[in-house]
């Protein structure tokens, strides 16, 4: 009997818009953070970073927005590159990060409001996507 080949998962990978990591890495404030998604608004790094500033000041139903804004944007991104539904989305491609982030900060975000189901989902969501983060 022919042995079938086990498959790996694929691995789906995005970039982010040419300067916007350095824009990112160059701010140490909010206010700049929200300067460079407002110059990079496709930059999903900006959207977690925003989301994360948010949350550390308190914030958190800001945070939960920022953090849907990066999600949803990434996940249309992950599915133009050819997501479809399964696979990898690996932690070790850094701009694949921006959107883990959202991801990650969303279910972070929905438990601080008592939204536990949609916590749970991002949390399994985040662990089928990158198991390597």
């Amino acid at each position: 009997m022919a042995e079938l080949p086990i498959t790996e998962p694929t691995e789906t990978t995005i970039e982010e818009p040419d300067g916007s990591l350095e824009a990112v890495a160059k701010v140490d404030s909010f206010e700049g953070l929200a300067a460079v998604a407002g110059r990079y608004p496709e930059c999903l790094t900006a959207w977690a970073a925003l989301g994360e500033a948010a949350l550390d000041e308190d914030r958190t139903v800001e945070a939960y927005a920022y953090f849907r804004v990066g999600y949803h944007r990434g996940l249309d991104r992950i599915r133009r590159a050819g997501w479809r539904g399964s696979g990898r989305v690996p932690w070790a491609h850094e701009p694949n990060r921006g959107f883990l982030r959202a991801l990650r900060g969303l279910g972070a975000a929905a438990a601080a409001i008592g939204e536990d189901a949609e916590a749970t989902r991002c949390a399994e969501f985040f662990a089928q996507l990158a198991p390597d983060a």
